[in-house]
C-alpha cells in the first residue's frame, strides 16, 4: 500500500526535532520525493530507506529549504554508487537555477555520474507530472514569492486522494488541487505575502471539501503548537493535525 511519509515539517527554521518541510511517497513502483530538505541522506536512512532506492524528485520551488540540499543528495548518490536513472521534475524557474547550482561544483566532470532525467513542467493548471498504475500525480502553480507549484496525488486502487499546497497564500489553485481530497497538507507559516495562517488553510480545506487536514511548514519556535490546531479549527469542520516528523500516512 502506497503511503507517505514526512521527511520534515519545519518552516524555513528547523530545530533538533524538525528539518526543513519535504515529504515522501513509498510505493510499489516509485519512492518519490517532494522537495529537498537539510539533511536528505539522513531522513531517508531513518525511515529506513536507502538514498539510492529514489526514484523520482519533485522539486516545488526554488527557495533554499526546499532545494537547497538537492545538490549534496545527488552528490552522495553519486559517491554511494547509484548508477540508476533519478527523474526530477520542476518548473523551467527552478529547474534552470537547480542546473546552474550544479554546474557551478563542475557536476559534468565527476565520473561515471548516473543519468538525471529533468522533466520540465509548464507553469499551468492541472498539469500531469507522473501517470502510472501506482499514482497519478498533477501540479498547479500556487501563490508564492516566485514560481512555486502545489501538487494533487491520486491513488487508482484505493481511490484516495492527497493534496499538497507547498508554501503559498491561500489561493483558489489549492482549493481546486485539493477538491473532494481525502488529505490536505496545507502550509500554516502565518498570514504574510506568500503564505497562510492556520485559520487560512482551514479555510482552503472547507472550499475544497477535503476530509482532513494536516498543518505542516509552520514556525518551530517558543509557542503552543496546538494553538495552531486550535486556529485552524475555527474555519474547518473536519479533522485538524499537526505533521510531525516521520509520521505515516497510508493511502
Amino acid at each position: 500500500m502506497p503511503k507517505l511519509i514526512f521527511l520534515g515539517t519545519s518552516n524555513a527554521i528547523p530545530n533538533e526535532h524538525r528539518d526543513n518541510t519535504h515529504l515522501l511517497l513509498v510505493g510499489e513502483q516509485h519512492i518519490l520525493m517532494v522537495d529537498c530538505g537539510s539533511s536528505p541522506l539522513i531522513r531517508l536512512r531513518k525511515a529506513g530507506l536507502d538514498v539510492n532506492s529514489l526514484t523520482d524528485l519533485v522539486l516545488t520551488h526554488f527557495h533554499p529549504d526546499h532545494v537547497g540540499s538537492a545538490p549534496a543528495l545527488l552528490m552522495d548518490s553519486w559517491l554511494l554508487g547509484r548508477r540508476q536513472p533519478l527523474n526530477i521534475y520542476g518548473l523551467d524557474y527552478t529547474l534552470d537555477r537547480l542546473i546552474g547550482m550544479m554546474n557551478l561544483y563542475d557536476w559534468k566532470s565527476w565520473p561515471n555520474f548516473f543519468p538525471v532525467n529533468f522533466h520540465r513542467l509548464p507553469e499551468a493548471e492541472m498539469t500531469l507530472v507522473i501517470m502510472d498504475q501506482e499514482l497519478k500525480m498533477v501540479a498547479s502553480p500556487v501563490h508564492h514569492l516566485l514560481p512555486t507549484i502545489g501538487l494533487r496525488v491520486e491513488f487508482p486502487a484505493s481511490g484516495k486522494v492527497l493534496a499538497y499546497s507547498c508554501d503559498t497564500e491561500p489561493c483558489d489553485e489549492v482549493a481546486r488541487l485539493a477538491a473532494g481530497a481525502d488529505v490536505l497538507i496545507h502550509e500554516a507559516t502565518g498570514a504574510a505575502l506568500g503564505h497562510s495562517s492556520p485559520a487560512q488553510a482551514g479555510g482552503v480545506a472547507r472550499k475544497a471539501g477535503a476530509r482532513q487536514l494536516f498543518l505542516i511548514h509552520f514556525p518551530t519556535g517558543d509557542f503552543d503548537p496546538q494553538s495552531l490546531v486550535a486556529e485552524a479549527s475555527q474555519t474547518f469542520d473536519g479533522p485538524v493535525s499537526l505533521a510531525e516528523d516521520f509520521m505515516e500516512i497510508p493511502f
